[in-house]
């Protein structure tokens, strides 16, 4: 039970957080379909690092990083008492991860590489005393 009350906040925390970030142009189709599940072929091009948060895509891939990093907090707090400081993370180098992951790996999705983030991320350690889990009462 526990098991899906997280995994349906962590849908509910990425739909949000790629239907409030609707643009223009090359980037639209990213977001309906959304930007994180899409194949590296198709999102690898469309970035561009050094674009900063002015080009579309990278603003959408930023933006999705960080919901899909807090959902992680979410998990990783309960199960091993650590965290990634999510106001850590940098566009430019999330950018360029993806980027450089898809270029060479262009029939995965992004999603690969933020997940080999998380894992291989510094994490912050607190007492287990100060984890929370919001769905327990």
């Amino acid at each position: 039970m526990k098991s899906h009350v997280r995994r349906a906040a962590l849908i509910l925390t990425l739909g949000a957080s790629i239907a409030g970030l609707a643009t223009q142009g090359r980037a639209e189709p990213l977001v309906r379909q959304g930007i994180g599940l899409q194949s590296c072929a198709k999102i690898g091009p469309a970035l561009k690092v050094g674009g900063g948060l002015d080009h579309g895509p990278n603003a959408l891939l930023f933006y999705w990083v960080q919901g899909y990093l807090s959902a992680a907090n979410i998990h990783l707090l309960n199960e091993y008492n650590d965290y990634i400081d999510v106001s850590a993370v940098e566009e430019a180098a999330i950018t360029k991860l993806v980027a450089d992951f898809c270029n060479a790996n262009p029939d995965k999705r992004p999603v690969n590489a933020l997940d080999k983030f998380i894992q291989d991320a510094r994490k912050i350690e607190i007492k287990e005393s100060e984890a929370f889990d919001p769905w327990e009462h």
